[in-house]
């Protein structure tokens, strides 16, 4: 019962935070489209919904050192480029200067532990979930997303380890390294 009041709580605080002015809609909108996922977390539990893999991330964890035709430092970039639209910004990359105000970021930070205290809240109620996972092959699938996703990261570093030996300019390199002279193409 306590849970279900902080958890109350926690939704009116966030639905509150994001409607509160018209530069913080992006986090009433983060919070509906999150609610579904959130509420629906059991799903996942239970194997009956899968995050899929992305295809280059199941290419990276069958070969993370593949180096077929990447003979141009537009090739490697591609791939590179690939690589971040599943995984997200590299580490090396600067944050991107999006001018969210210190509002706009609370709203988005009580808006995603709402929607942590839902899933947390949705998933409680099961008994046993950690042997319903693994009997339903969830915990399996789980780690096999994380699995490809490291596979991931390493072929993305070892593409820009590349990059740097072949004088690559970035993204085919990491985003400080400058090239000597000229680069490759």
């Amino acid at each position: 019962m306590r849970a279900l009041v902080s958890l109350l709580v926690i939704i009116s605080f966030a639905v509150a935070g994001c409607n509160a002015g018209e530069s913080v809609m992006g986090g009433a909108r983060q919070f509906g489209s999150g609610l579904g996922a959130a509420a629906t977390a059991p799903l996942d539990d239970l194997n009956l919904r899968r995050q899929l893999i992305p295809t280059v991330l199941l290419q990276a964890e069958a070969n993370p050192y593949d180096l077929r035709n990447l003979n141009h430092c537009a090739t490697i970039g591609a791939e590179i480029a690939r690589l971040d639209e599943a995984l997200g910004p590299d580490t090396d990359e600067p944050p991107s200067p999006d001018g969210a105000f210190l509002s706009e970021r609370a709203a988005d930070a009580a808006s995603s532990a709402a929607l942590n205290a839902i899933r947390d809240a949705t998933t409680d109620f099961i008994p046993g979930r950690s042997w319903i996972r693994r009997l339903s092959g969830a915990e399996q699938h789980s780690r096999h997303v994380q699995s490809a996703i490291q596979a991931g990261r390493m072929r993305r570093a070892f593409l820009k380890g590349t990059g740097m030996q072949r004088n690559c300019a970035p993204p085919a390199a990491p985003g400080w390294f400058r090239p000597r002279g000229g680069s490759q193409r």
